[in-house]
């Protein structure tokens, strides 16, 4: 993750994340990336790297385990094609002062 640090620290150093075992993130078509998203950027402006491209399945891969919810991904889409959800109660994001 060196080109998203500031000061070698990582967005992840400032949250814990309860894992549900249900992703809130899925690609609606997965077509639509392979056939039409010429430079997926979901891949690069994800600051905690929940989507990369997998070459061998050409397809996104959604490592939801990963976000920070800051609902950057549905729009930064450029064919409207993540559906993003709040995880269900007790599951997703606890931010931390001081990484603690």
């Amino acid at each position: 993750m060196s080109n998203f640090l500031k000061d070698n620290q990582s967005p992840l150093d400032y949250v814990t994340i309860k894992v549900d075992e249900n992703s809130h993130i899925s690609i609606k078509d997965p077509k639509k990336c392979l056939n039409k998203c010429e430079n997926k950027p979901c891949t690069y402006y994800c600051p905690t790297r929940v989507f990369s491209w997998e070459e061998q399945s050409n397809k996104i891969k959604v490592d939801y385990s990963r976000c920070i919810e800051c609902l950057a991904c549905p729009f930064g889409c450029p064919l409207n094609n993540i559906d993003w959800n709040f995880p269900q109660g007790g599951y997703g994001v606890v931010y931390q002062p001081n990484g603690q």
